[in-house]
């Protein structure tokens, strides 16, 4: 096996704790100096990364990518975060975590808001169905809008009119078919296709309530899905 520190690189796991895989395959040694840094510290893995080189350790499972952190000498990383701590020890530092974090609330808040006006305005139910709009709103918002939470909702990608129909599609596909206990063949699109049907009986359920019909409560999967009583008949009359 081969080491090469002075390059930067993005590498996958070896075959055993000190060596990675390159892209083209090729096996290196971890030079003995090095040791891993864990991913958690956003702000410490950022500098030792503009300090010099490192190997950053990454695993590709599905369509994510998930970091197993970075290899970079032990003495770089334990001065870079005597640093570190010794700023955070700091008043400035407190307030100025004080003042961002109070900017994202505010910000978190306002998307929140706007989100669920965007997934009201997609339903567009009838009037007679107003408080089960307002039902699925809330529970398609609280579901899709936390940060973190790796939903459409959470992308920059598409507008936020599209965001929000593809998170009530989503939120439908999941919570008023069988799609969770499907076993769907490992053919390529097929997964891909039985969303697309799904998603077309998620529409046609839609249509009903933007139509105003009546629809039996006991048998409707989305009233099911909210908790309504069995025994509840409601309709848009």
């Amino acid at each position: 096996m081969f080491h090469m520190p002075q390059q930067t690189r993005i590498v996958f796991p070896g075959p055993h704790d000190r060596s990675v895989r390159t892209v083209d395959g090729q096996i290196l040694s971890v030079p003995t100096d090095w040791v891993l840094l864990p991913p958690g510290d956003a702000a410490l893995t950022r500098r030792v990364k503009a300090a010099g080189s490192t190997w950053t350790v990454q695993q590709k499972k599905g369509r994510k990518t998930f970091s197993f952190g970075v290899w970079t000498p032990a003495e770089r990383i334990e001065s870079i975060r005597a640093d570190l701590e010794a700023e955070r020890a700091t008043d400035s530092y407190t307030k100025r975590r004080t003042a961002d974090a109070a900017r994202r609330e505010r910000k978190q808040t306002v998307y929140v808001e706007d989100f669920r006006g965007a997934v009201l305005e997609f339903l567009d139910f009838a009037p007679g169905y107003a408080e089960l709009t307002e039902r699925i709103a809330d529970a398609v918002t609280q579901h899709a809008t936390p940060v973190g939470s790796g939903t459409v909702a959470r992308t920059q990608r598409i507008s936020i009119e599209q965001r929000a129909e593809l998170a009530v599609i989503a939120w439908l596909r999941h919570q008023t078919t069988a799609y969770d206990d499907m076993k769907i063949a490992r053919i390529k699109g097929k997964r891909r296709e039985v969303r697309r049907m799904l998603a077309e009986q998620s529409r046609k359920l839609l249509e009903k309530y933007r139509a105003g019909l009546s629809v039996e409560s006991e048998t409707c999967p989305l009233q099911r899905a909210l908790g309504k009583s069995p025994s509840t008949n409601v309709s848009a009359s």
